[in-house]
């Protein structure tokens, strides 16, 4: 069997990709790297706090009372971060929209 340029002619042409732009990119690759930080971020916070509850319940003998209140502060602490964190990024999104700009001419 040929190979599939010599079955279809030796004047076919490459498949052309569509031109994507290079900001667009370099956007979502932002998106993604962001996503994945705040991810380890939001584990290794609580896995911290968590970690030092477990030494402080170790030492002073108790129950893991230290280790469950400082876990949930991490986790509530970071959700409020989070929450505060995306609300601001929002509002600079829609500041930057077209309907949104003050500068902009009426028609």
């Amino acid at each position: 069997m040929l190979p599939f340029r010599e079955q279809v002619g030796a004047t076919a042409r490459p498949i052309e990709r569509p031109r994507v732009d290079l900001r667009d990119k370099q956007e979502l690759n932002r998106g993604f790297g962001d996503t994945l930080a705040r991810a380890f971020e939001l584990a290794a916070t609580t896995a911290i706090f968590g970690g030092f509850g477990f030494l402080l319940d170790r030492w002073l003998g108790i129950i893991p009372v230290f280790t469950l209140i400082l876990g949930a502060f991490a986790v509530i602490g970071q959700f409020v971060r989070m929450w505060y964190g995306y609300d601001a990024e929002m509002r600079r999104h829609e500041a930057e929209l077209p309907s949104r700009r003050r500068d902009r001419v009426p028609s």
